[in-house]
């Protein structure tokens, strides 16, 4: 289990993170995601222990992270800007991890070796940067971690390799109990793997739910009316979160139970009603505010 509580970090006036706090059950996908400057970088360096909280406390079962060992060992961390020693070969490198991590596994490494087909002695330097992805990636599982921390881990990945990547990272938290999580902008793959979602904004958690509880209670509503009062009258007393017109169909995201929504809905005796289900980009982009540029960008 992952444990962030109150966790507060300043650099000289800015205040990058506020009493924010995370939970991520033991052997579940947990989905950071948030705009640009959200705090999503900063968190992930208190939880791989690269920087020391002002205040607050970042815990793996139950042991502070920051200057810990053991949990280090424990912990698998692929950041979205990878680093290898300048003429290190992937064989190099796996001898350097075996070193570092007691629970390394030779059988992973040379299974997922020939699975993503690298060169192992050629220099990481000279490998396109989505090569260097997959070897950061063969190396980091086959130290077996307790806890996986992700950053952007499928950009410049083809849709082949992205599979692969996702298969080995489902197939460790089913087997072995391992937790995980991703910050990633691709959140339409995001959608398809994580067990809950923490949406993050100026470096406080603005939502932190079970994936299938967020996109429950945010609707995404068509209806026509007889008239304008019946219309009204369908929507009063209802969380509109945006409202729009194209003809005489009423386009509508609404907050709130499902059988709120449609009880009201139908009382106003509508001629046409559907409701149809928000992707998780959607929840996002409203959730955020709505439709807004700088919150849209990061979905280009």
């Amino acid at each position: 289990m992952i444990n962030v509580r109150g966790l507060c970090k300043k650099f000289d006036d800015f205040e990058a993170l506020n009493n924010l706090n995370v939970n991520v059950e033991k052997g579940s996908i947990y989905g950071l995601i948030g705009v640009n400057g959200s705090g999503k970088t900063t968190l992930i360096r208190h939880l791989t222990g690269i920087l020391k909280a002002d205040s607050g406390t970042v815990q793996m079962d139950g042991q502070d992270v920051y200057d810990n060992i053991d949990i280090k060992q424990r912990l698998g961390y692929i950041p979205d800007e990878l680093f290898f020693f300048g003429s290190y070969s992937l064989k190099s490198m796996s001898a350097f991890y075996q070193g570092l991590y007691p629970h390394w596994s030779a059988n992973r490494y040379e299974a997922m070796l020939d699975d993503f087909a690298l060169p192992e002695r050629g220099k990481l330097s000279k490998f396109s940067k989505g090569m260097q992805k997959q070897a950061q990636f063969i190396l980091t599982m086959s130290c077996m971690p307790d806890f996986l921390i992700l950053d952007e881990p499928i950009d410049g990945l083809d849709p082949i390799v992205r599979k692969k990547v996702w298969k080995y990272v489902v197939d460790d938290v089913a087997e072995r109990g391992m937790t995980v999580l991703v910050s990633s902008h691709n959140l339409k793959e995001m959608e398809g793997i994580c067990d809950s979602i923490g949406i993050l904004s100026g470096g406080e958690m603005k939502i932190e739910r079970d994936l299938d509880e967020l996109k429950s209670d945010i609707h995404k509503v068509q209806a026509a009316f007889h008239s304008a009062e019946d219309a009204e009258k369908a929507f009063k007393g209802l969380n509109v979160v945006h409202r729009e017109k194209s003809g005489s169909i009423e386009h509508l995201i609404i907050r709130g139970a499902r059988e709120d929504v449609e009880r009201a809905v139908y009382a106003a005796d509508p001629i046409i009603f559907d409701m149809l289900p928000l992707s998780l980009e959607e929840v996002f982009i409203f959730e955020m505010g709505g439709e807004n540029d700088d919150i849209q960008s990061i979905l280009a």
